[in-house]
């Protein structure tokens, strides 16, 4: 299952009783893989932290989770500034992990410069038939 930190957290929080809540973690915490695109782009309160430390803890040790996130882990307390947990989530993501970096520009970067490079080849090119046809 893939989905982005706020959608999941945001569902999460949605739910008005602790059974509602209890069945929607299944939904997390059921599938082998979960991934969980864009940690650290939104900050969040606690209730939040609480939710994404309950969904880890009940995954820990036990299936797989891919996260990405802009966001050093020391920098945690910046997403989750109110939480008490972020000690908690951090050393159970942590915990029987490989952590990849990836240094480098962002692919929308590269793709947005593609497509303004080639925008504007188109434009030149205009430019240039305009040119030779009013010569002509």
């Amino acid at each position: 299952m893939c989905t982005s930190c706020s959608a999941m957290l945001a569902d999460l929080a949605l739910q008005d009783t602790s059974t509602a809540l209890q069945r929607r973690l299944k939904r997390y915490t059921g599938p082998s893989l979960l991934l969980i695109d864009e940690v650290g782009y939104l900050s969040y309160d606690s209730q939040h932290g609480d939710l994404l430390f309950e969904v880890i803890s009940k995954r820990h040790a036990e299936k797989s989770i891919v996260l990405t996130t802009n966001k050093v882990f020391k920098e945690w307390n910046e997403i989750f500034p109110s939480s008490s947990c972020v000690t908690a989530l951090v050393d159970r993501l942590v915990h029987k992990t490989e952590i990849v970096q990836i240094a480098g520009k962002s692919y929308r970067a590269k793709e947005a410069e593609e497509r303004a490079a080639a925008k504007a080849k188109v434009r030149a090119s205009k430019r240039r038939r305009a040119k030779r046809k009013a010569k002509s």
